[in-house]
């Protein structure tokens, strides 16, 4: 059996295959990123799973693509959790941008690669390998344009009285905006970015407002400016985006980067299924 997850901060989708790459189930759990979980954490999610804690033995292969693991070391902290949990298993552990980039650029064309979706990544794919010119301190220091940042800016902006009084309302009747709440949320509870990240959906569904377009405007010109715009060759290759703030600013993000003389490639949900493709390829390309 073999194993491919796709791991955000906030959840991790995951498909088995049997040996002919055909499905035996998918399932998911909580984000396993190493960045902001222990490993009794990462333990008791896999735990929790039953489709994933009963099959164990039976995996013979793991192709783990998570955020978070993005250096040598938590790359092997991850991989020893798995090999730990799934002992039969030949495991491999890249950053989530490996399996952004295998999705959106199957041709594996020289191009950017973007992650917006709880946190937020860029990086150059050559054809072959990820380089990064941004070094990633996690979502308190970076994380620019991500669902948490777009969700901690919303929170200020309704605190400090800057969100116009309509958004405002609409904004306390959709969340428990109970200063002790968010509080304990934010400093009680794991996962913080995660937490931040669920108020971005206001965000997405009031797009349209001048005051929230600001916000957005305003984030991803800072993406662009602090990560893309890295590049030399930005502005001659494409740029794929992964992940659901892409995914619903779509139009937004064309905009910006059209404005930019960016070119905007693809750009996905979830690259989990183009993984699937991308795995059976190369098996193929093995025999």
């Amino acid at each position: 059996m073999v194993l491919i997850v796709d791991s955000g901060a906030t959840k991790a989708d995951w498909i088995a295959l049997d040996d002919d790459g055909n499905r035996l189930f998918t399932t998911q759990t909580l984000g396993l990123s190493p960045e902001v979980i222990n490993k009794e954490e990462a333990l008791e999610r896999l735990e929790a799973r039953f489709d994933i804690y009963n099959n164990r033995k039976e995996v013979s292969n793991l192709y783990f693509y998570g955020a978070g693991c993005g250096t040598d070391r938590m790359k092997t902290y991850m991989t020893n959790i798995f090999t730990e949990f799934f002992p039969n298993a030949e495991v491999s552990v890249k950053e989530d941008t490996y399996a952004a980039a295998y999705a959106t650029n199957p041709n594996n064309d020289k191009a950017i690669i973007c992650i917006l979706g709880t946190g937020s990544n860029c990086s150059y794919f050559d054809g072959e390998e990820l380089q990064q010119k941004v070094q990633s301190l996690g979502y308190i220091a970076m994380d620019d344009c991500s669902g948490n940042r777009f969700g901690r800016d919303l929170v200020r902006a309704y605190f400090f009285n800057k969100m116009p009084d309509h958004l405002a309302k609409k904004f306390e009747s959709e969340y428990n905006l109970d200063a002790d709440v968010i509080k304990h949320n934010l400093y009680k509870e794991p996962n913080p970015n995660a937490y931040l990240a669920t108020f971005a959906k206001f965000l997405i569904q009031n797009k349209e407002e001048p005051f929230i377009k600001e916000i957005i405007v305003k984030n991803m010109q800072v993406f662009v400016d602090n990560y893309i715009t890295q590049y030399e060759n930005a502005h001659e290759i494409e740029t794929h985006f992964v992940g659901s703030i892409a995914f619903y600013l779509k139009a937004e993000l064309a905009e910006i980067l059209g404005k930019n003389g960016l070119k905007l490639g693809n750009v996905l949900r979830r690259p989990i299924d183009g993984l699937i493709e991308y795995h059976e390829v190369n098996k193929a390309k093995a025999k």
